[in-house]
């Protein structure tokens, strides 16, 4: 095992010791009581069961089978969780041939943040993680259940149910995805036509046209943004079958694995003799190799926020420094885009998770010691890819090496030597980095400082020419308690037009950035945020910054005691583009904190 990956793995262990005790205490008290059912009076389990057949009613009042909770994100306005759609009658059928019975327990929110891109209903993207988390919990608060499936694939969904999995962590669970679309246009064309149109080159016929070869049939976008990091993660912590993330919707492979799913969480629950409660398989180990795995691949940096949320839900305490430090010693293996041209499906047909996987552990990179839904209980199955044969579903042993040395690397020959992930510091306060998709030429910016409240006054001040110089962006009143934390992809062409244009530009800001985003060098999640006074609202227009990625420096640099003096600006936004969240963050901003770690804090983070 790496020094490296020992030393954060045991600081974390001894940080979370007090509170990783009080949730298991919590959990094993709720298993100590047995299946839950049991314990439900008979005008409440006659509730729970009304519907069900003679035969299930007979089999869940004397809990001899397992009742396994569906808790769906489905809709068919997104993509990614159209497929979704047929995945229930998959379900009960196959869990009632392995012996079982299955409910539909309950739906959770699902919205599209390529949707509601720059609109207002970004401002309730983050938030939404907390409410999937709340939906998911009533879902599971009827105690009729003895495992639960999670269906669930994009950016705030998957860890929104992980969060409320393990508020039920005496559950076992399995997660199930719904795979990626297959190819349309490239990922690269799609920018390109997207930075013509912010030049006006183009008109939105074009760019519509574009868009919709790219985004053309069900499943998760190609690129490697937050749904597919998702996938990527949820995998590395062995909450996936093996192989399973990166199968295409509709296809014999993508329904026989969820079949497959819905019978192996039937063999972990308490009425058998392998029992594996979720909230043993989420451990400290489980959550450093998802970190490791984000790392390994350049994922979406929106898992500094996630990740460190989803570990708080199981007792685990992880900071940005762990993010970091684990970045010195894990080496960037895959060039997905935004880090390079490949799409999904290109790094599924190189090897995929199994090579990666394989790859971390052989070079003592990655946990293998960790309980999985597998029917191993290591990570070391999860170097299999599976298939059918005379279709029946079965794990072959995976590609020994990338089968494209483009798309995945090794250990031995990296694309950088570290994770490209940093934390950043200095008198603008602290914040994160990921330059796994920027150049080297362009990971050092020095600059004035054009500052602004709203992101869409950035994109009018770039057609009116202002921003044809070496620029930092300064965007502020971006964080969760000012509206949300939106991500800002509508800046990402703006400022790639202007870094092909030979200038140097980076942006600076209390927001965050879509996990598609990429070439333009940034220092993101602010801390403290603007609206607590953060030294952000201090910095004025022609204010040199020095932004170095590499080294995880960010300075204003104005005399300290000038600059310390400056009182903090107030929010000038207009809010002309601004509706419904506006006005639920005057009542949400009570509960909505943040903190240098990156956790947002409505419900499940205290």
């Amino acid at each position: 095992m790496h020094p490296v990956l020992e030393k954060v793995t045991a600081d974390v262990v001894e940080r979370s010791r007090e509170s990783r005790a009080a949730y298991l205490a919590r959990i094993d008290a709720a298993i100590a009581n047995g299946p839950q059912r049991t314990n439900l009076p008979c005008a409440n389990l006659a509730h729970g069961f009304a519907v069900c057949s003679a035969a299930e009613k007979d089999a869940l009042s004397h809990a001899v089978k397992a009742n396994v909770g569906i808790i769906s994100a489905y809709n068919d306005m997104l993509s990614a969780h159209e497929p979704y759609q047929h995945y229930p009658e998959l379900i009960k059928q196959a869990v009632r041939e392995a012996g079982g019975v299955a409910q539909f327990a309950g739906g959770v929110p699902a919205m599209c943040d390529g949707v509601t891109q720059g609109m207002p209903g970004m401002e309730l993207s983050l938030f939404s993680r907390d409410v999937i988390a709340l939906s998911t919990a009533i879902g599971l608060s009827h105690n009729m259940f003895d495992a639960a499936l999670y269906l669930g694939v994009c950016d705030k969904i998957v860890p929104g149910l992980l969060i409320g999995a393990l508020s039920f962590g005496h559950l076992p669970a399995v997660f199930v995805p719904a795979g990626p679309m297959t190819t349309g246009i490239s990922n690269k064309e799609k920018s390109r036509t997207r930075q013509k149109f912010a030049e006006g080159k183009v008109g939105e016929k074009e760019l519509l046209e574009s868009e919709s070869k790219a985004y053309h049939s069900p499943g998760t976008c190609t690129f490697y943004g937050t749904a597919n990091s998702n996938q990527m993660m949820v995998e590395i912590m062995g909450l996936h079958l093996p192989g399973s993330s990166f199968v295409n919707p509709y296809t014999p492979l993508r329904d026989e694995l969820t079949k497959a799913a819905a019978k192996q969480v039937l063999k972990f629950t308490a009425l058998g003799d392998d029992f594996r409660p979720i909230a043993h398989v989420v451990n400290e180990k489980a959550i450093i190799n998802a970190i490791i795995g984000l790392l390994a691949t350049g994922g979406s940096t929106n898992h500094t926020i996630h990740l460190i949320a989803i570990a708080r839900a199981a007792g685990i305490i992880i900071n940005w420094d762990d993010f970091d430090n684990l970045s010195k010693a894990i080496p960037l293996l895959t060039k997905i885009y935004p880090n390079g041209p490949a799409d999904v499906n290109q790094f599924q047909a190189a090897g995929g998770m199994g090579l990666l996987i394989q790859e971390l552990l052989e070079h003592g990179l990655l946990h293998g010691d960790i309980l999985t839904i597998g029917d191993q209980r290591g990570m070391a199955q999860y170097s299999q890819v599976p298939t059918l044969n005379d279709g029946k579903l079965s794990w072959e042993a995976g590609p020994a090496v990338s089968l494209d040395l483009d798309v995945i690397s090794s250990v031995a020959q990296p694309f950088a030597a570290g994770g490209g992930l940093h934390v950043m510091h200095g008198n603008l306060g602290r914040g994160v980095s990921k330059i796994s998709a920027v150049a080297e030429k362009h990971q050092v910016v020095t600059a004035p400082a054009m500052v602004f409240d709203d992101q869409l006054d950035v994109v009018a001040a770039f057609k009116r020419g202002e921003l044809e110089k070496d620029v930092i962006v300064v965007l502020r009143f971006q964080g969760p308690k000012a509206n949300g934390m939106p991500e800002l992809h509508k800046l990402t062409p703006v400022l790639g037009v202007l870094q092909d244009r030979g200038f140097h530009v980076a942006l600076v800001t209390d927001g965050r950035m879509s996990g598609a985003s990429g070439k333009v060098p940034s220092a993101i999640h602010m801390w403290p945020e603007c609206i607590d006074g953060g030294p952000l609202a201090k910095v004025r227009d022609g204010d040199i910054i020095a932004l170095n990625t590499q080294t995880g420096e960010v300075n204003v640099q104005v005399d300290q005691a000038e600059f310390d003096a400056r009182v903090p600006t107030a929010n000038s936004a207009t809010g002309h583009h601004f509706g419904m969240g506006r006005e639920l963050f005057g009542a949400m901003r009570a509960n909505a904190s943040t903190s240098e770690t990156g956790a947002t804090n409505l419900f499940f983070v205290d």
